[in-house]
């Protein structure tokens, strides 16, 4: 029974040895398979273990069987067990250098190829028959204890054959869609923040989390759906940039009864107002620019049993901006925004009426902006008194017709004239459908190639727009809403889109 262990001896010097000829993955791989191996002999060790206990209770609980006989079987129990223990030791030493105390990495690669249309106000027409754009995530976890994590993404997204799609000028200080839009091969970071979680909070049984860094707030709730993604905290329907701040959950289920209860308090900067560092006063505030744009929120989930689910959501951003005129792109600060939003999800429809609806995702959403300028910054959206907006959102997602693990939906969504929305970085090409002043309509199915690895995606996108200005900015220049005729009537017939598609293909890899 006290043969030597052979395979914790080999794995031990392979820990120990220098890789440095091999690679990597090679490593990995060699760790991996002794893993395996270990794990197979563990298994059978622990049957073994049981078996010499349940011979040794035996021979204990026989009057007839000899002292000796019942030490024999202690002896090969007490051999068995320190087998074990090496074991159970050397699989933690390869736990934690395959992943366990690393930093651990996934990628996500996506190309896509798409064909957009556009009709403008005056009845010209633009268009691309076949854009393709490279779309690449880094993706890294590391859990240094139970209760503190990290995760970060690095990412770029570029066009074929072009290193930068676009200058954008005054706006290059603006990241909110850094990542997000076709501008080149250069990685940045698209998140980066450290989690602490707890499950009691001053003694109270509150579970909570605290964050800080470049926040995940793109990819939102719903939003996600269509993007085949996990959703990230922020509801999709009024917010989708990309953002550096802080979060606070508070989950409240325990000390009410009530399933999935929660509130999560979150707060950021979308511009920092700061003197270059070659200046004889580095980082100081600048008065020539404009200031600080902050944004402070509250999410609030009343009820999520894991079938139906409430959510609301309210921010307020100040000092947001806007061109100084159509030809003159120099910022200036126009003033702030509340936005509200509350959907309903059915994530399984009915219970037991039949497989198909209970894998059927159902959800409707509606939202609210209340414009609040500034008295000196010349109005908002084309007024200078505050003014609301509205938008409704409605969806429906269903098992597919032709496999066991694709999804296909149907989407919907309409926005009022003084709508606003700050959804700059929604995934999609054309503008986004959610800021549409006017009517979007969207379908799309989304297929598994091999297994969860490799996906494709099929989605179909129109937008009439009611009114110009859906994907501008806040003030009169890029925001005021005019209908397809005022937009003619002022001469900027050719500039003001009136319908927009984009039919989008992707094959998308993720390990």
């Amino acid at each position: 029974m006290n043969k030597p262990l052979l395979l914790s001896l080999a794995t031990v010097a392979l820990l120990g040895s220098n890789l440095n000829a091999e690679t990597m993955y090679t490593k990995f791989q060699a760790m991996e398979l002794n893993m395996k191996k270990l794990q197979h002999e563990l298994s059978e060790l622990k049957a073994e273990q049981a078996q010499l206990k349940a011979d040794a209770l035996k021979a204990k609980e026989a009057a007839e069987e000899s002292d000796a006989e019942a030490k024999n079987d202690d002896d090969d129990e007490e051999s068995v067990s320190e087998r074990l223990d090496e074991i159970d030791e050397t699989l933690t030493d390869l736990n934690k250098a395959t992943n366990g105390s690393h930093l651990k990495f996934n990628v996500d690669y996506r190309y896509t190829v798409e064909n957009i249309q556009y009709k403008m106000a005056d009845g010209s027409e633009s268009n691309n028959d076949a854009f393709m754009a490279n779309r690449l995530w880094l993706n890294m976890n590391w859990a240094a204890t139970q209760n503190l994590s990290f995760t970060g993404q690095l990412a770029y997204n570029k066009a074929f054959g072009a290193r930068s799609g676009a200058n954008d000028g005054a706006y290059e200080t603006f990241d909110w869609i850094a990542n997000e839009n076709a501008y080149n091969d250069t990685l940045r970071v698209r998140s980066a923040y450290f989690l602490y979680k707890n499950d009691t909070f001053l003694t109270a049984d509150i579970p909570w989390t605290f964050s800080i860094g470049r926040r995940p707030s793109t990819n939102g709730h719903l939003v996600n759906l269509r993007d085949d993604d996990h959703a990230a905290s922020p509801m999709g329907h009024n917010i989708n940039v990309e953002f550096d701040g802080l979060s606070a959950k508070f989950a409240f289920e325990n000390v009410t009864g009530i399933d999935g209860m929660y509130v999560k308090f979150c707060a950021g900067r979308g511009l920092s107002n700061a003197k270059p560092r070659i200046s004889s006063t580095p980082y100081a505030t600048d008065t020539t620019v404009v200031p600080n744009i902050d944004l402070a929120g509250l999410i609030f989930v009343p009820y999520d049993d894991g079938q139906y689910s409430f959510n609301t959501q309210y921010y307020y951003a100040n000092n947001l901006i806007d061109a100084t005129s159509l030809t003159n792109p120099t910022l200036k600060t126009v003033g702030g925004l509340h936005a509200l939003t509350a959907n309903i999800v059915a994530n399984g429809i009915g219970d037991g009426i039949s497989d198909f609806l209970d894998d059927t995702i159902f959800f409707v959403s509606g939202a609210m902006s209340i414009t609040d300028p500034n008295k000196s910054g010349g109005g908002m959206l084309g007024r200078t008194e505050a003014k609301t907006g509205y938008s409704v959102w409605t969806g429906v997602q269903i098992p597919s017709l032709i496999s066991e693990e694709g999804r296909w939906g149907l989407e919907y969504n309409h926005g009022s004239k003084f709508w606003r929305s700050m959804t700059y970085a929604e995934d999609t090409n054309i503008g986004s459908k959610l800021a549409a002043r006017g009517d979007a309509y969207e379908a799309y199915f989304t297929e598994p190639l091999i297994e969860d690895m490799l996906s494709m995606q099929v989605r179909y996108t129109y937008i009439d727009y009611a009114f110009s200005g859906s994907n501008g900015f806040f003030g009169n220049a890029t925001g005021t809403p005019l209908t397809m005729e005022q937009a003619v009537a002022n001469g900027v017939g050719a500039s003001v889109v009136d319908t927009a598609q984009d039919i989008r293909f992707y094959i998308r890899y993720r390990y």
